[in-house]
């Protein structure tokens, strides 16, 4: 058995796997509302040099919809420890470093790059749903 195997076994095992599957899908849906909200605010309201000003506001709806979908799905039979508005409170900590990563790289991407807003999306999302994951994992739905 291959090393990868072997991690992969591990992850299944400890229901990992699972989890990054659920979290990864998740995400998938997020990420599609952040888009919804993210484009238009991007055309249409600020100028695109200013496109980190949608950040927020996209974050936000996503960030509330993300919060149903993992509390319940992605990190299911976690969390059981922390009372409910604690949990509400790291959540939102987590989330909050989250899209200061994501408005961090959508600046440099269209404010000091001049691209377009669209391109820093891909890697500001992806950075910020590892990042993300990882303190979800250890902090919220532990």
């Amino acid at each position: 058995m291959t090393a990868f195997h072997r991690q992969m076994e591990q992850m299944r095992a400890s229901g990992m796997l699972g989890e990054v599957l659920r979290f990864g899908i998740s995400g998938g849906i997020t990420t599609l509302i952040y888009i919804a909200v993210y484009w238009p605010l991007t055309h249409y309201v600020f100028e695109q040099r200013h496109a980190v000003y949608a950040v927020p506001f996209a974050f936000a709806v996503a960030v509330t919809a993300g919060f149903f979908l993992h509390s319940r799905w992605s990190f299911k039979g976690h969390a059981t420890r922390d009372p409910d508005p604690l949990r509400h409170v790291k959540f939102v900590a987590v989330q909050a470093s989250g899209v200061a990563l994501n408005g961090l790289i959508t600046w440099i991407g269209t404010a000091k790059l001049g691209y377009s807003p669209m391109v820093p999306l891909l890697p500001a999302v992806a950075c910020a749903t590892v990042f993300t994951f990882f303190l979800n994992r250890q902090l919220v739905f532990k």
